[in-house]
């Protein structure tokens, strides 16, 4: 696979950017640049994944993201199948009919009117774990900051018991960490006891809040009370598919890029000095951190007739993989993509929310939370020093951290 080849010297046919090893070791970037270069759509075919097309081009990527009728999102949206074991079915990995009604219902929990009302709570929570760090000593940011932050977001989202949060990144992490679908490392059979668990979890608060009166405006209550999706619970693998949907959703994308940010703004010094001499920059900072990290690297689609793209002839039902992470640094569309400038003239031109019927519907609310987050660091500390480079997660769809030693400089 790619890791083990030369990008500049193997011949195009050996580039598989599948391979989870370019992204844990940060080593992708020649092998897209290349693949941009000579073969924007490029063929594949692995023992893992199968055969598969990457889309590395911006504009590629636009075309097929906004092309529904001609590549559908069914059966998955990660390179790799979900699996027999746990065969779950997710909104975001179906088209219309079944997509809309699934989607409409669960879009009013990230409404503006509704992240208005929530922008209080998560100034709170932010003031609260900010002022328990410590300072001028090192600690982990990924799990005092990242990590706990958005666990306390996704809590509230879903009106989760709090004293056990930590439930819901576990169930993130797990659920496509196996190497069958996004070239994890995990056991597959520690994973099933984890979605098993997670299943009877959330089935039981179904029950709790079917034909609850409340106004809650959680995910579970409204699924459980809306007409179009109040039978969801009887097919358990569609329930426990979009539940996983909607935490990996709230947890990897914010959490990645809340670490993100910080390394960034560590690699270019310049960027921070720019932002803590002007804080109006910070709602376009937290755009470019979005881009720059592209949390979810890739989505997959599957072609329903013959078609042309990128002068290459795609079959029907062939795998076709859109590279976001590549298509952010698409230099033909984006300018000088490998430097964090925070200072961009369109900064929210980015692939890293997706495009069309399935463009991430929670994007307002990771973008406040940064947002919220960097006000109250800015007010706080002089500068948040990483000490070393962070342990990345492998997987080839999650573009993800496990680890970054801080140390935060008080004002």
């Amino acid at each position: 696979m790619s890791y083990d080849v030369d990008p500049n010297r193997c011949s195009i046919d050996q580039i598989d950017v599948s391979d989870s090893r370019l992204y844990q070791s940060d080593t992708w970037q020649p092998y897209f640049s290349r693949l941009r270069q000579e073969d924007p759509v490029h063929f594949s075919s692995n023992d893992l994944f199968g055969d598969f097309w990457s889309v590395t081009k911006f504009d590629d990527i636009v075309s097929v993201d906004t092309d529904h009728q001609t590549f559908s999102s069914e059966p998955a949206i990660t390179i790799g199948d979900y699996g027999d074991d746990v065969p779950v079915r997710q909104f975001i990995a179906m088209d219309p009919p079944h997509h809309t009604p699934q989607r409409a219902t669960v879009q009013p929990v990230v409404e503006p009117k509704q992240l208005s009302s929530l922008e209080p709570l998560i100034r709170q929570r932010v003031s609260v774990m900010l002022d328990e760090l410590p300072l001028n000593e090192p600690f982990d940011w990924v799990q005092n900051v990242s990590i706990n932050l958005t666990t306390q977001m996704l809590a509230t989202l879903f009106d989760f018991p709090f004293d056990e949060r930590e439930k819901l990144t576990y169930w993130s992490d797990m659920a496509g960490a196996i190497p069958e679908i996004a070239g994890g490392d995990a056991v597959i059979e520690e994973r099933n006891e984890a979605m098993t668990a997670c299943l009877t979890t959330f089935t039981e608060l179904w029950h709790l809040r079917k034909n609850n009166k409340s106004s809650n405006h959680d995910f579970i209550t409204m699924l459980a009370n809306d007409a179009r999706t109040t039978n969801m619970i009887d097919d358990p693998m569609l329930y426990l598919g979009n539940m996983l949907l909607l935490i990996i959703g709230g947890n990897d994308t914010t959490r990645n890029s809340i670490t993100g940010s910080v390394f960034a703004l560590n690699q270019f010094r310049s960027e921070y000095e720019k932002l803590e001499a002007d804080t109006s920059l910070i709602p376009a900072m937290v755009s470019e951190t979005i881009r720059w990290q592209t949390p979810l690297m890739h989505m997959r689609r599957v072609a329903t007739k013959d078609c042309e793209l990128g002068a290459k002839t795609i079959r029907k039902g062939d795998k076709v993989v859109m590279w976001y992470l590549s298509g952010n640094y698409d230099e033909s569309v984006i300018s000088d993509p490998g430097r964090f400038m925070i200072d961009r003239v369109n900064p929210r031109k980015h692939l890293s929310f997706g495009m069309g019927i399935h463009r991430c519907m929670g994007n307002r609310m990771g973008e406040m939370q940064l947002r919220v987050l960097w006000e109250e660091l800015l007010s706080r500390y002089a500068f948040i020093e990483v000490l070393q480079p962070p342990t990345r997660v492998l997987s080839n769809f999650v573009r993800g951290y496990s680890a970054m030693p801080v140390k935060l400089h008080p004002r």
